[in-house]
């Protein structure tokens, strides 16, 4: 399961940045919305099963608060939920 919430955690990070690093600035300067709808939906589907992974995971494995928070806060921040992966989740993996 970690290693799914892993990959999810990328993905996330992934669609996060190209939503507002592609697909909007090709919305709004060049007139195509269609890409920031499809990038949209895949990233709000992504979101939403990073914090259910995460909370599932946070009780499964009884991290700290300090821990399961700054899961749940990675998924809010752009480049946090790479940050997130390499510092909490692979060592986690390695054990």
């Amino acid at each position: 399961m970690l290693s799914f919430f892993r990959i999810t955690a990328i993905l996330e990070g992934i669609s996060y940045l190209a939503l507002f690093a592609v697909t909007m600035p090709l919305k709004y300067m060049a007139g195509l919305p269609m890409p920031n709808k499809y990038v949209g939906y895949a990233h709000g589907v992504l979101f939403i099963a990073y914090i259910i992974l995460a909370v599932v995971l946070w009780m499964e494995k009884k991290w700290s608060l300090k821990k399961g928070s700054i899961l749940l806060l990675a998924s809010l921040l752009p480049f946090a939920t790479f940050y997130v992966e390499s510092k909490y989740l692979k060592p986690e993996t390695r054990v």
